[in-house]
């Protein structure tokens, strides 16, 4: 083996994974020492966000259905208000990426513990990155106060998630692993789980969507998703991320679907400056054209694969453009200004992705 020079630091969160381990919430919640804990969700999952809630008996301080897509700075500061109403002392959001987001954004300020009960593949829950949205602008970062303490993956909960927000939301889990392989912090263990994640999500996605009630493939899926955020959580964004934060900041556009347009073409513009990453992915998708394969994988689970089909509008693409080209963050390949154009172009336009 040629000389390696790595460094990785698992992240201390616990999982329990399996068909119906939304039981052992309770036991979860009282091993992190708490007694009043606060459910976060959408208003769509309220409903499911109160059966929870009440499976933990006298332990819920209230539920909190306010969970809002890119995490507006006002919604994370009525959040904080509520939980300091009731006394919170523990947090466990119950939904996708923006319950699991407002908590984040709660804790980030009070430091209070999460248990984490993600119903979708978003892999939020498995990093210590928060993100908040304040005046058309989208701000991320890392902080171990966000965290989550306890994730339950129950496959049994993703079984009501419609066909094509399974799909996206996979996607989207996808385009973590794509990243973490040719990120600058990457690692072999890492780069183990990547591989495995985009083979068992490409795999399962499609009988997702065939067969959304059938439990095997949601149970892969869900896999796929759990080592999709650990990889994550374990290395440094690159530019696809950073493309879905302006566009989704900027143009509230929806989260899963920016990332599925995104995710070939920000791939086809890295490939070239990260062979061995384009392998591994090859090798997981069956294809020697993994962004071509990515691009064919959205079209067959009937998802959108242009901006403009998402509502961007084309005026926008100069200030997207001008933005990423500012850099500020990893990358295998510069952000050049002519590349990024080409890829964003073709993004909005629907077109297969092509090395720029």
């Amino acid at each position: 083996m040629d000389a390696l020079r790595f460094a990785y630091r698992p992240l201390p969160v616990r999982v329990v994974f399996g068909e119906g381990v939304l039981g052992d919430l309770p036991a979860e919640v009282d091993a992190l020492g708490v007694s009043r804990v606060l459910v976060l969700s959408t208003p769509g999952r309220r409903a499911d966000a109160e059966r929870a809630a009440a499976a933990l008996g006298a332990r819920v301080a209230g539920v909190h259905a306010g969970a809002v897509m890119h995490v507006p700075v006002e919604a994370a500061q009525e959040a904080r208000r509520v939980a300091a109403s009731v006394g919170a002392d523990a947090l466990v959001p119950f939904g996708g990426g923006s319950a699991v987001g407002l908590a984040k954004a709660v804790a980030k300020e009070t430091g209070l513990p999460i248990a984490a009960v993600p119903t979708t593949y978003s892999g939020s829950e498995m990093t210590p990155t928060w993100g908040m949205t304040e005046g058309g602008v989208k701000r991320t970062g890392r902080d171990e106060r966000v965290l989550a303490r306890t994730v339950l993956y129950d496959p049994s909960l993703t079984l009501g998630l419609p066909p094509a927000v399974s799909a996206a939301s996979g996607m989207n889990a996808m385009a973590h692993a794509v990243e973490a392989l040719y990120a600058p912090d990457a690692s072999p263990v890492v780069t183990l789980m990547a591989e495995e994640a985009v083979r068992a999500l490409a795999g399962a996605l499609p009988e997702v969507v065939r067969k959304p009630g059938g439990l095997p493939a949601r149970t892969r899926a869900l896999y796929g998703a759990w080592l999709c955020g650990t990889c994550l959580g374990a290395t440094t964004m690159g530019l696809h991320h950073k493309l879905c934060h302006i566009l989704g900041g900027s143009l509230n556009l929806p989260h899963a679907e920016t990332h599925t347009v995104l995710l070939p073409h920000a791939l086809a513009y890295n490939a070239p400056a990260a062979p061995d990453a384009a392998a591994a992915l090859g090798r997981a998708l069956g294809r020697g054209d993994p962004a071509r394969a990515l691009w064919d994988l959205a079209g067959s689970l009937g998802l959108p694969r242009s901006l403009g089909e998402l509502g961007a509008a084309p005026e926008h693409l100069d200030d997207v453009v001008a933005r990423a080209a500012a850099g500020g963050f990893a990358n295998p390949r510069p952000p050049e200004e002519a590349g990024l154009r080409a890829l964003l172009r073709d993004a909005w336009e629907g077109r297969p992705p092509e090395g720029q």
